[in-house]
Order: C-alpha cells, then structure tokens, then sequence
C-alpha cells in the first residue's frame, strides 16, 4: 500500500474587502467612525453653543433698549436710558460688500480663465500660485497698505468721479474730506476677496470635461466661443459658490476696514463721502472702552452679523450642492 505524505497547501488570500485579521479592521473602522461623528457631533456643539451665548447676551442688551433695534441710527448704549441700533451698521456691511463683490468677480473669474485657460504652463501654475498667496495675507496689512497707499491716491479717483458721475447721486462728492469712506473699504475689500473667489473658480474650470471643449473646437468653434458655451454654463454654479464664500469674508472683515474707514453713524447714499460703518468695525472699536450692558450691545450687534454670515456660507452650501461634480456625490 503507497503510503501518502500531506501536501501542504498555501493559505486562501483574504476576500477583498475583508480583514486578513478576524475583527482589527473593524475595531479600525469603528474607531475611525467614532471620530469622525464625534468631530461632526463637536463642531455642532460648538456652533450652537456660540449661537445660544450671543443670543442670551444680545437678549440681555436689547431688552433695556429704549430704541429700535434695526431702525435706530444711534449708538449709545451707556446713556441713561441706553439707545442704540444697527441701521447704520448693517447699511454699511451691505453697501461695502456688495461694491467688493462688484468689483472683485468679473476680475476673479478673468484671471480664473486665463490661468486655467488661456496661459501657457510655464505661466499659469506660477501665477496660480502667486493668487493663492495672496490669500494668507493678514488682514491688518492690507488694512495699513490702505490707509498708507489707497486712501491718499483714491483722492483723485473721487474727485473724477464726482465730475463725470456725480449725476448719478451715488458718485456725488458733497462732503470735503479723504477718501476714508464705503467705496474706499469696497475696494480694498475686493482687493482682500480676490485670491478666494479666483482659487475656487479656477478649480471649477479645470474641471470641466475635456471632451466638451475639444467636440466645441471640432465644430469650429472659437477659444472664446468654447469658453462661452462649455466652460462658463458648466462652471456657473462653483462661480456663484465661491462669489458668496468671498462674501462671507467680506460682511466679517474687521481689522482692514477699521483701519481705512472714518467711522460715523450717519446713512448716505453718497458713497464718496466719509463716514459709514460696519459690523466688525464697529464692534473692534467699541468693545475695549464699553462697560457690561455696551458689550451686550456689541454682542447684540455681533450676532446679527452671525445670522447674516450663517445665511451666506447656507445659500454657497446649496448652490454647490445641486453640482455633483462639486458636492462630491460622484465619488
């Protein structure tokens, strides 16, 4: 009778997918989900937390307030009684916001196109880099270069406008003074939004399809036929996406306006004229020399500045959202 010697047969290699080690990677996996929901469940805390003490605080100020919350043009929460309002404040973040993102886009998506488009690479990834730079800038440079360079040399600006557009009310100089006044914190605002609305648009053009532009191209169409009819439709929403991201820098910026802008608290539709105000500015210069119910106030003021920056950052959320090339839904 033969005799038979076992054969030795390797090991079946572990089913992709699974673990070669019975229960690590799903302690790993279990781990790693227990982080990630709680830096989620974190973050939330932390959001409501700040939510639930500026409204406990601004409850606090508004409820002495013999003003009106949003229509008072006053800000004088020590006087006996307390007065105070944000008509002005919330009129100035508007108005210098919204001059910001007037100017600030159309450039930002120019310089998106031709670094993503137009340039040839030995240019584009330098200047793309140079873009992004400008975006780690602290803030109270750009507030000093404001004040030191812009304010001085805007004069002129002004005085032009004010001669060939003061008809249009808005361009009508009627104060004497500098130029520290919304348009100027408009431009410097869009100066400081620039690199963030360009870095997110250029990513958004970069990934348009390359099939799109090159069947555009087969057909006979121009470069900026191209652009019109594949890259910009395709690349509409991350436009509008990251216009309201600069947005939401642009309503909380602090340090920057409160250098270049003279502050008052008078509304004008002339926005060469001196004087205006902002949340953030108004809350930097204030909140050292206010007693407890003045911090309050501030707070009060701060919180709507909160709400109005939440419905900002929300509304860029959904807009990106209905793109699943940009919400990560295809991954």
């Amino acid at each position: 009778m033969a005799s038979t010697t076992p054969i030795d047969t390797p090991p079946a290699p572990p089913v992709a997918g699974k673990p070669s080690k019975p229960g690590t990677g799903r302690m790993g996996d279990k781990i790693f989900l227990g982080l990630s929901m709680g830096s989620g469940i974190l973050l939330l805390v932390i959001m409501a937390s700040i939510a639930v003490f500026l409204t406990y605080r601004a409850a606090l100020a508004v409820s002495e307030n013999e003003g009106n919350f949003f229509t008072t043009f006053d800000w004088n929460p020590a006087g006996d009684p307390p007065v105070f309002g944000i008509a002005v404040l919330l009129y100035g973040t508007i108005v210098s916001s919204v001059i910001a993102m007037v100017i600030a886009v159309p450039v930002a998506v120019g310089i998106a196109l031709f670094i993503s488009h137009y340039a040839p690479r030995k240019l584009a990834a330098p200047l793309a880099y140079v873009v992004d730079l400008l975006a780690a800038v602290p803030s109270i440079v750009y507030g000093i270069w404001g004040a030191l360079f812009l304010v001085p040399y805007l004069e002129g600006l002004n005085l032009w406008l004010d001669q060939f557009f003061g008809w249009t009310y808005i361009f009508e100089k009627t104060e004497v003074g500098v130029a520290r006044s919304l348009f100027t914190v408009g431009i410097l605002l869009a100066i400081m939004i620039l690199p963030i609305v360009t870095s997110v648009s250029r990513e958004v053009f970069l990934q348009v399809p390359k099939m799109n532009e090159e069947a555009a191209l087969a057909l006979g169409a121009t470069r900026w036929e191209v652009i019109r009819l594949s890259v910009l439709p395709f690349g509409r929403s991350g436009v509008i996406s990251a216009s309201m991201l600069g947005l939401g820098r642009a309503l909380g910026e602090t340090m920057a306006v409160a250098t270049v802008l003279s502050p008052s608290f008078v509304i004008s539709g002339h926005l060469l004229n001196p004087g205006g105000g902002t949340f953030a500015q108004n809350i930097a210069a204030k909140f050292d020399e206010a007693n407890e119910f003045g911090r309050d106030a501030l707070i009060a003021s701060g919180l709507v500045l909160f709400v109005l920056t939440l419905l900002v950052n929300g509304a860029a959320r959904m807009i990106i959202a209905r793109r699943k090339e940009y919400s990560g839904a295809n991954a």
